[in-house]
């Protein structure tokens, strides 16, 4: 029988979510799930270092790295972390991120810049064996890991929680992209609905600006009068372009605007995110939530992801929703995660 260690910081805001995970793998028969803690100790000058709390020799680890840290200290305490644990003598190491910090700093936009997302997946890839995440900013970032590094998507377990709650919302339906450049995501949930029975329609924000970094108007390409729309975006940061292109909506017409957004950081708070009908973020971080807003879980996604990386089967499988057409995966078994 498989040895797995789950391993997290039982201090950390992220926990929870790792909990939910050993949870999930706790019920599986033929798989040994332990949950181990990590020992942070803090020097009076702010030097740390980490210690894992109990014997992982010769198990298979998955580091579930929490996501709410402050980035500077998400990044050098995920590098210790995977020292100490390359000194531990694990069967494997496997990072698990929920949200993966730098990936929106993904390509050298001008000369004598850093690329983030590189430098992390090169010293990611110097410690562990896989990896994985979900919903990155740039899915090409994969291409940066040198060892196998999964990007799953949260759009099957959407569906799910939609299907299950909110039926209602997939009437008269439009998927929007609040930019051009988040084309590819939006016909990604459309192609999903409509494997599984659900009819949607398309439409496009397109920004202008008068200055830098400052939105002065959003246009809408399609047809939205009289339709409930849900925006898609991969993460809420000031949440500036989401509101406008819900704002844009409206003025042309919508009936219901809807928003969802994976990761949701929320640096300027939520309190202006009510001219949503409803806001629907996942659980890969923590915040405070307004009255429009409803959280989903992707703790089943990720702990399906581990299980299905320690028995060595697909996980392309279970994620496509083709495959429950085609009678590949059971209804049943893809309506779990």
């Amino acid at each position: 029988m498989e040895e797995v260690a789950i391993i997290a910081d039982s201090k950390g805001k992220g926990f929870g979510f790792a909990q939910g995970v050993y949870d999930y793998l706790k019920a599986k028969k033929d798989i040994d799930t332990s949950l181990v803690d990590i020992e942070k100790s803090v020097f009076k000058d702010g030097e740390f270092k980490v210690r894992i709390k109990e014997n992982i020799r010769r198990k298979r680890c998955f580091l579930i790295h929490d996501s709410n840290k402050a980035p500077a200290e998400w990044f050098t305490e995920l590098i210790f972390l995977l020292e100490a644990l390359t000194f531990s003598s694990p069967e494997e190491i496997n990072v698990v991120l929920p949200y993966t910090r730098f990936a929106r700093q993904e390509r050298k936009e001008s000369s004598r810049v850093s690329v983030n997302a590189k430098a992390l997946a090169d010293v990611v890839s110097l410690y562990a064996d896989r990896g994985m995440t979900v919903d990155l900013h740039a899915g090409q970032m994969q291409e940066y890991f040198s060892i196998p590094f999964d990007n799953l998507y949260s759009f099957p377990s959407l569906i799910n929680y939609l299907k299950k709650n909110h039926m209602d919302i997939f009437e008269n339906l439009v998927v929007v992209s609040p930019d051009l450049g988040g084309g590819k995501r939006a016909e990604s949930l459309v192609k999903r609905l409509a494997a599984r029975g659900i009819k949607t329609e398309i439409a496009f924000g397109h920004k202008t600006r008068e200055k830098d970094n400052e939105v002065a108007k959003t246009v809408i390409i399609g047809e939205v009068a009289g339709k409930n729309c849900l925006i898609v975006d991969d993460i809420i940061d000031t949440g500036g372009t989401l509101i406008k292109t819900c704002q844009a909506l409206k003025e042309k017409g919508a009936m219901k605007v809807y928003a969802f957004c994976p990761h949701g950081l929320f640096t300027e708070g939520t309190e202006k995110f009510k001219v949503f009908d409803k806001l629907l973020v996942s659980d890969t971080l923590c915040c405070s939530y307004a009255e429009n807003m409803e959280k989903f879980s992707l703790v089943n996604l990720f702990g399906e992801a581990i299980y299905r990386t320690t028995i060595g089967e697909s996980m392309s499988v279970l994620f496509d929703e083709g495959k429950v057409q085609e009678g590949q995966v059971s209804l049943e078994d893809y309506e779990k995660i």
